[in-house]
């Protein structure tokens, strides 16, 4: 009924084909995207301070500083945190925050000091580098207390190129007479950089819980923000860094009161601390 095999020849089974590598989704590589973003963007800052376009170079570190408070908020939504975005952030927040800042100021009157101008700059890059290094340590850390959560140890990078701008951003608005002095650039970069690797608490944001009442409220104080951010962009953002180092000392009194309620629940009987007669 069926034809003989022709000699020599063996049935042949089915091809193996090699399994396929699974691709990389599109959602986690939008945060590294975003990171990618915020290094152009410091870097380009760079190229404005070199050719003296001293308002496109400040944009340029503001532009950074957006996103990269968006890629770390994006990569938690979309499950795309890995080892490999945390060491990418890092990297370009030390770029964008800690060269970037530097070099423009630098470049825009502290050179005017000499060697002695450049050593307060790299100061400040180097107390930037550190101020990651030990981030990078503490990320995960397990043995912190509770309180402690809502708190950073001492002002993270973006803020910290905020503040060593705020003498630049406000020539911009008053005139480069006092601001553009080395001087005043130096006080604020040695200033910055105590605070940077400094172990004073500072509000992180992150998990601030807005109550009902206020979300309305908060939202005219924001729409009011980005009015102003339009028309007096210069003079908001310097009023927005003085308030900034305004509330350091409030997050140092909260930090304490939080850290003394704790320790007072944690000495006291444990009947009384869990309320029972």
């Amino acid at each position: 009924m069926f034809a003989p095999r022709p000699p020599g020849r063996r049935k042949r089974g089915p091809r193996l084909r090699p399994p396929r590598i699974p691709g990389l989704s599109i959602n986690r590589l939008i945060p590294n995207i975003l990171t990618l973003l915020a290094l152009c963007a410091g870097l380009t800052s760079i190229r404005f301070g070199l050719n003296e376009h001293w308002p496109q170079a400040v944009t340029s570190i503001l532009l950074a500083g957006v996103l990269d408070g968006l890629d770390g908020r994006v990569a938690r939504l979309l499950q795309g945190t890995s080892k490999f975005g945390a060491e990418l952030d890092s990297l370009s927040d030390f770029v964008s925050f800690g060269v970037a800042p530097a070099i423009l100021l630098y470049l825009w009157t502290m050179q005017g000091a000499g060697g002695l101008g450049w050593a307060v700059v790299l100061l400040y890059i180097v107390c930037c580098g550190l101020r990651l290094a030990r981030f990078n340590t503490m990320i995960g850390q397990a043995d912190l207390p509770p309180y402690a959560y809502n708190f950073f140890t001492g002002i993270p990078a973006p803020a910290a190129a905020g503040l060593v701008m705020v003498p630049m951003v406000a020539s911009f608005e008053f005139g480069p007479a006092f601001f553009s002095r080395p001087l005043v650039a130096a006080l604020f970069l040695m200033g910055v950089s105590f605070l940077m690797v400094s172990t004073i608490p500072t509000f992180s944001f992150k998990k601030v819980r807005v109550p009902n009442a206020w979300v309305l409220p908060m939202l005219i104080v924001v729409g009011a923000l980005a009015a102003f951010l339009v028309t007096e962009p210069w003079l908001t953002l310097t009023v927005v860094g003085l308030a900034y180092l305004g509330l350091i000392p409030v997050s140092v009194r909260a930090f304490r009161r939080l850290k003394h309620e704790a320790e007072k629940v944690a000495e006291a009987p444990p009947a009384e601390a869990s309320g029972a007669p």
